[in-house]
C-alpha cells in the first residue's frame, strides 16, 4: 500500500472481509475542457513499482485533458474454495456496487472490438461529444465477467488479441487513453 501512496493513488474505502463495501484506491485526474469523466475500475491491486510508476506518469499527463479515476477494488479473499462462476459472481456483486446507474459501461474484454490508436480516439471524442457524463472502462477479474456484467454493459473492447496481465492491462490502457487526447488535440506525442 505504501507503493500506491507514494505513487499518488491514495486510499480511498474500507472492506470487510471477503465483500469490500467499496473499492479500496482511488485516484482522480482533473478536468479540463470536457465535462466527461473516465472511470477505470480495476479488480485487485497492483504491485509491481515500475507499473505503479507508469500509472502515475500517465495520471498526471492525463489531467491536462480530462477527469479520470482509477478505482481499484480488493481481490477476493479464499478464491481456492470456489468455483470459477462463484468467483465472477462475487467479483461481479463488487462491480455493481461501485457503479450508478447513468454511468456508460465498457468491458474490457478480450472478444470486444479493436481499435487502432486514432480509432479509438475517435471513439473517445464521440463519446465525449454524445453528453455521456461518466464513461467507465471495467477489466474483469482471472476468469473474465459474470453474465450480469456483461448485460448492464453498453459495449466492449479488446486491447489486442494477446493476453496481458491484468496489472499490465492498467499501464497499457491509461497510456492509450493519454495517447487518444494527445491526437484529438494535435499533439506530437502520436505517430502514424
Amino acid at each position: 500500500m505504501s507503493n500506491m501512496r507514494a505513487s499518488g493513488i491514495a486510499p480511498d474505502a474500507h472492506h470487510d472481509g471477503d465483500f469490500p463495501e467499496a473499492p479500496s484506491f482511488r485516484s482522480t485526474v482533473i478536468l479540463k475542457n470536457t465535462p466527461m469523466k473516465i472511470t477505470f475500475l480495476v479488480l485487485g491491486k497492483t504491485d509491481d513499482k515500475y507499473i505503479i510508476e507508469g500509472i502515475s506518469k500517465y495520471l498526471s499527463r492525463l489531467k491536462h485533458y480530462v477527469r479520470f479515476d482509477l478505482i481499484e477494488i480488493p481481490d477476493l479473499k479464499n478464491t481456492k474454495s470456489l468455483r470459477e462462476d462463484q468467483q465472477k459472481a462475487k467479483e461481479a456483486e463488487l462491480i455493481q456496487k461501485a457503479l450508478q446507474p447513468t454511468d456508460h459501461v465498457i468491458l474490457l474484454d478480450e472478444n470486444g472490438a479493436e481499435f487502432t490508436s486514432r480509432k479509438f480516439s475517435e471513439f473517445l471524442n464521440k463519446k465525449m461529444v454524445s453528453g455521456i457524463q461518466n464513461l467507465v472502462f471495467i477489466v474483469g477479474g482471472p476468469y473474465g465477467f459474470d453474465e450480469s456484467i456483461y448485460k448492464l454493459a453498453n459495449s466492449k473492447i479488446s486491447l489486442s488479441k494477446m493476453t496481458f496481465s491484468h496489472q499490465m492491462v492498467r499501464l497499457f490502457f491509461i497510456e492509450q487513453v493519454y495517447r487518444s487526447f494527445t491526437i484529438l488535440k494535435g499533439e506530437p506525442y502520436h505517430h502514424d
